[in-house]
């Protein structure tokens, strides 16, 4: 079994208007994680900043600026994921985990390739996904009516998670606790 846990960060909430600004996570086949990465990538051309996104994120336009263009980050995560899939194999593929991503990042993520002139995402991603967000409910069922939301940081806590607040919102630690509440919904793999 092949997992491509991520996770992205954005310049905002919509996906045609807003462009990737991170990508992080971690390549696990046959339940070993054999790789993980962080891309920083300056957003497409044309991309609207919204200002509460660039909050949330902790970062500010001048420095997605100053990150590698989408040109240069590209080529990398596509031969990352060679490595690991025959994307004419029409039975080797990932499926992707993230938390909310059946909601948002599953939508950037496609974008994003295409953005980079690459349409044939579905090569590489099976199109159903693991939305940890989703299959962490029934374990929280109980406990849901005192939770104040369902953010990633509350369900890892609710879960027995060390959540870092100060990390939140980082591409490459967010997969960190999407990871532990995957191991604990699922179980390892």
């Amino acid at each position: 079994m092949k997992l491509f846990l991520f996770d992205l960060e954005s310049t905002g909430t919509d996906v045609k208007k807003h462009g990737i600004h991170q990508i992080s996570g971690r390549v696990i086949i046959n339940g070993e994680v054999k790789e993980n990465f962080d891309f920083k990538v300056r957003p497409k051309d044309g991309a609207e900043y919204d200002p509460v996104a660039l909050q949330v994120g902790n970062v500010t336009k001048e420095q997605l600026e100053a990150y590698p263009s989408m040109r240069e980050v590209f080529p990398k995560l596509k031969a990352m994921l060679d490595k690991y899939v025959n994307k004419f194999d029409k039975l080797d593929k990932f499926f992707l985990v993230g938390y909310n991503n059946a909601h948002f990042d599953n939508q950037f993520f496609r974008q994003f390739f295409l953005d980079c002139g690459e349409k044939y995402f579905g090569s590489y991603f099976w199109s159903n996904s693991c939305d940890c967000m989703v299959l962490a409910t029934p374990f929280l069922m109980d406990k849901r009516k005192e939770m104040v939301d369902f953010k990633q940081a509350t369900v890892a806590k609710a879960l027995g998670v060390e959540v870092e607040a100060d990390k939140l919102h980082d591409a490459s630690y967010d997969i960190v606790l999407c990871h532990a509440i995957y191991d604990k919904v699922c179980g390892k793999y």
